[in-house]
């Protein structure tokens, strides 16, 4: 994504500062958005569809809104498209239908339902991996339109592969709706060769990255 919702971030906009004693949730409703997202989201989406429907919001909407009303605007997305939910309804803010009551859950249902939502993005593929442990390689410098990882700041960029995962989920694929197995590696770049000579010296940046962002250098 070349745009402003760019997932590496864009300069400009300050540092990001955390305090220990920051609350997870600033607002209750935050909690709340958090807990609906979780609890209602459509089973059939992944986490690559959800960032993309994140990326089609317009560039005003998507610097302004707080985060969570971005999780509240993909759920909502997400559960027309599932047919769970009609635009007639989000207008009204009323359900046509009154559902039933929610059941109790104890405490170990919800641990066991979390933990079935843990899914693995291993995938096996056929063909070997195309780098190598210590290999110079170049990120692409353009990638195709849609949800990609390869940040904006680091396109056609010099770094080393110091790790290789195995064949994951391509995230590019994921966003359409295709279940693709691509090799994933970690790939360091210094600082300069990210941001110029004013970076740190003696500082690097480590990305995983998938092998179709990358060339041999």
């Amino acid at each position: 994504m070349d745009s402003i919702h760019d997932l590496g971030g864009k300069q400009g906009f300050g540092p990001v500062t955390v305090t220990e004693d920051e609350p997870a949730f600033p607002e209750a409703w935050e909690g709340r958005a958090y807990g609906l997202v979780q609890s209602v989201g459509d089973p059939g989406s992944t986490i690559d569809w959800f960032r993309h429907i994140v990326e089609l919001m317009p560039p005003a909407a998507y610097l302004t809104e707080p985060y969570f009303q971005k999780w509240q605007y993909v759920q909502i997305i997400e559960l027309i498209q599932a047919g769970k939910l009609s635009m007639d309804e989000v207008l009204s803010g009323q359900a046509s239908k009154p559902g039933d009551p929610a059941s109790k859950r104890s405490l170990e249902k919800v641990l066991a339902i979390i933990h079935d939502k843990n899914h693995s993005f291993e995938r096996k593929i056929d063909a070997g991996p195309a780098f190598v442990l210590n290999q110079w390689v170049r990120t692409k410098r353009h990638m195709t339109e849609g949800h990609t990882r390869l940040p904006a700041y680091a396109r056609d960029s010099l770094g080393d592969v110091i790790a290789h995962h195995g064949s994951h989920a391509l995230p590019d694929a994921g966003a359409r709706g295709e279940d693709v197995g691509e090799h994933l590696y970690t790939v360091r770049f210094t600082a300069a060769e990210l941001w110029g000579d004013e970076a740190n010296p003696n500082d690097d940046v480590t990305l995983d990255l998938w092998e179709s962002y990358l060339v041999p250098a």
